[in-house]
């Protein structure tokens, strides 16, 4: 008898999650990835910048996983409104959950809801052609981007670079386009610790000193690091690069970046939209950063905030609002429930994090759960209700229009359809309404 198991949410987390299962158990396993898109690979898709290749090419080794026998992709379904937990656990042996975090932590300051203050994870789903995330025109001429990490990056240098040099890269060709027409000239990246704090990786920060479009620059009094005795290689380099962007001299490209440290936003400021964003210089204290009283008002017409994700509740699922993840036990939930991932530790590591996560959490099944729980077939109760599954036979359907797609308009290997009902409409299906 196969041990059945369903993993919710196909990103990496969910991904390495089934690769586990057919590695680590003995005896015969089916599992079935469910997906409420009907793309797969999560944040590999819709989170790494369109000119990451490298990182993207993750998806070549997620995709052998889903080609496993015994491991199936169905995506368009939704946890909550297809099927609920009592459904799951009627049809499988066990379920794990792994849906990620993909919504941004709030700042909490004033003004932080006025159009024009945008969370980053919803310019990012935008230029990597996410079927939920909002429409964006780039009118403003100034923009803040809060955060010094590796997604604030990421945004800077995709707001910095030309639509030229982003077209062999898989973005939609609505986001190219509004791209071509932006009207951005200066950028600020502001982190409210030091330059030895920054959570950027050195390679992405090396990235953004050569973009060809921008001038970027730091200063001086703000990239000072009196110690770097105890700092890492990698800090240090950090530390350098910064450092030797405050001495050279401005070329007159047409946009600019300033690296801003010690900063940290208290107003977003403007009446009907965002005008500026008023900041207070910060310092430490006892390892805490506190105000020192001294402010700075820099004028913007946009505000992205990166300053982290976080997870959100799934329906009937328990969940922490204080650590904001499902409370676990090395993976474990409760009986037959488990989670792997972002939503199982908060969002911390890389992508390959999730491995050795998804790995700890299937040791924990295996060694509680054994086969023949499971009293029905998913199959037979979406036939039921009317839900037809997107297989992966229509995910390829995906690919292969994408791919069409590119070729057609003479850009790279693949060009992302622009929504959901295209998506749909490429493996044969109409979006359901509701």
């Amino acid at each position: 008898m196969s041990l059945r198991v369903a993993v919710v949410g196909s990103g990496p987390a969910g991904i390495y999650t089934a690769e586990a299962l057919t590695k680590q158990a003995t005896g015969p396993v089916e599992i079935d990835v469910l997906e409420r898109l009907p793309t797969p690979y999560g944040l590999v898709r819709y989170g790494v910048a369109p000119d990451h290749t490298s990182i993207k090419s993750i998806a070549l080794y997620l995709r052998k996983v889903l080609e496993t026998p015994g491991v199936r992709f169905l995506g368009g379904i939704e946890l909550g409104t297809d099927v609920t937990v009592s459904d799951l656990l009627d049809c499988y042996d066990a379920v794990v959950y792994c849906t990620g975090a993909m919504v941004d932590r709030r700042m909490d300051i004033p003004g932080e809801d006025l159009p024009g203050s945008i969370a980053a994870t919803d310019f990012v789903n935008w230029y990597c052609g996410h079927p939920d995330a909002p429409s964006f025109t780039l009118d403003a001429e100034e923009v803040v981007v809060i955060g010094v990490g590796n997604v604030a990056v990421d945004v800077v240098r995709v707001l910095a670079k030309t639509a030229d040099e982003l077209s062999p890269t898989d973005v939609p060709a609505e986001v190219l386009d509004t791209l071509a027409e932006s009207r951005v000239k200066r950028i600020h990246m502001v982190g409210r610790r030091g330059a030895h704090h920054a959570k950027f990786t050195l390679k992405e920060l090396r990235e953004l000193g050569e973009l060809l479009n921008a001038d970027v620059l730091t200063y001086p009094h703000e990239v000072t690091v009196e110690d770097m005795t105890d700092l890492s290689r990698q800090i240090r380099g950090n530390v350098d690069v910064l450092q030797s962007w405050s001495s050279r001299p401005a070329e007159g490209r047409p946009r600019r970046l300033e690296v801003r440290f010690w900063l940290r936003p208290v107003e977003i400021m403007g009446v009907s939209k965002v005008e500026g964003i008023r900041l207070e210089r910060t310092t430490l204290s006892g390892g805490r950063v506190v105000g020192t009283g001294e402010f700075e008002t820099i004028p913007a017409d946009m505000v992205l905030r990166s300053v982290g994700y976080q997870s959100v509740p799934l329906p009937g699922v328990p969940f922490s609002e204080e650590s904001m993840t499902v409370p676990n036990v090395a993976g474990k939930v409760s009986e037959r429930q488990y989670v792997a991932g972002w939503l199982k530790r908060g969002p911390t590591g890389v992508i390959g994090t999730n491995k050795s996560d998804a790995a700890e959490t299937v040791r924990t099944l295996l060694a509680e759960v054994t086969p023949g729980t499971a009293g029905r077939r998913l199959d037979d109760l979406l036939t039921a209700r009317g839900v037809s599954p997107v297989t992966y036979q229509d995910w390829q359907a995906i690919e292969e229009a994408e791919a069409k797609l590119a070729r057609k308009l003479g850009r790279g290997e693949r060009v992302k359809l622009p929504g959901l009902a295209a998506m749909l409409a490429a493996c044969g299906r109409a979006a359901r309404e509701g």
